[in-house]
């Protein structure tokens, strides 16, 4: 018996909900509620099932985005998305693993939800224009207007400049390292002079409420002794899983220039529920 196309194509489906989302838990029920409209679907009329079941986790995600949009307003602090872990695998895809990075994602906070929507499809999935104008409920023409705006929202917002992944590793491994020793000093020569730390805490756990700039405030917040450190995958990139009295965090560097520019770390237990298993995710 030939499988379900929802079932061939679940992988791509999660990971178009996950990078329009930020959220895996979010992801997954958007992934349910399509699901049960695939279901009831007449699969004679639909010629092309994977464009199909795009376009239904499309809308879906479009509808959940501006729900979540109203909840976001109220979190306690700074919000950050939900790390998947990865295996090392997806960084050989360098464009999957672009774009879900930590930080694409979060760049990508700062867009509209249809904005989103269009700059996931067209950019990262290379959906022909005409799709995405079905699946957002726009014109070709307006996509395309659309498409270009967010495409400069999001090159003037994300990092200036990409590093080879031996180059992530290796800066990622000192930063570690630095953490491990709990050591000023050692911190301060891995950061950048205007690093920026972004906690992401949610409320539940004690994190900065804003953006911490500077090496040396930096520093000073990182330096604590008696956690524990190890190196994983997150979201197609080498990063930290830190622990402090049993609590974990999960740490996402970016790099240049030989140096951590931004950190962010997500402590809210809710989002780190995805750390175990790694998430199989597709373009």
């Amino acid at each position: 018996m030939t499988e379900d196309p929802y079932v061939v194509h679940r992988s791509l489906l999660f990971t178009v909900a996950y990078e329009m989302l930020g959220s895996a838990a979010d992801a997954e029920d958007v992934l349910q509620e399509s699901w049960l409209r695939w279901a009831a679907v007449d699969r004679a009329q639909v010629r092309d099932p994977r464009a199909y079941l795009v376009r239904i986790v499309t809308r879906q995600s479009l509808n959940r985005l501006r729900t979540l949009a109203r909840s976001r307003v109220d979190y306690v602090g700074e919000w950050l998305p939900e790390p998947l872990l990865t295996s090392p695998d997806v960084a050989e895809d360098v464009e999957l693993a672009e774009s879900v990075s930590i930080a694409l994602l979060t760049v990508l906070e700062t867009l509209g939800p249809t904005e989103r929507a269009v700059f996931v499809l067209r950019e990262v999935f290379e959906t022909p224009y005409d799709d995405i104008a079905e699946a957002v409920g726009k014109s070709a023409a307006a996509v395309r207007q659309i498409a270009r705006r967010a495409r400069e929202h999001v090159a003037a917002r994300r990092p200036r400049m990409q590093v080879s992944r031996s180059e992530q590793q290796t800066v990622v491994d000192r930063f570690l390292a630095a953490l491990r020793t709990g050591q000023v000093q050692d911190l301060m020569e891995v950061l950048a002079p205007d690093v920026v730390l972004i906690a992401d805490g949610g409320g539940v756990v004690a994190a900065a409420a804003a953006p911490v700039h500077g090496a040396e405030l930096v520093a000073a917040l990182l330096a604590q002794p008696g956690r524990t450190v190890s190196t994983v995958w997150l979201n197609g990139a080498p990063a930290g899983r830190v622990e402090v009295d049993g609590r974990p965090a999960a740490v996402s560097l970016v790099v240049e220039d030989g140096r951590v520019t931004r950190i962010h770390a997500v402590a809210n237990p809710h989002k780190l529920t995805r750390l175990d298993e790694p998430a199989e995710l597709a373009r």
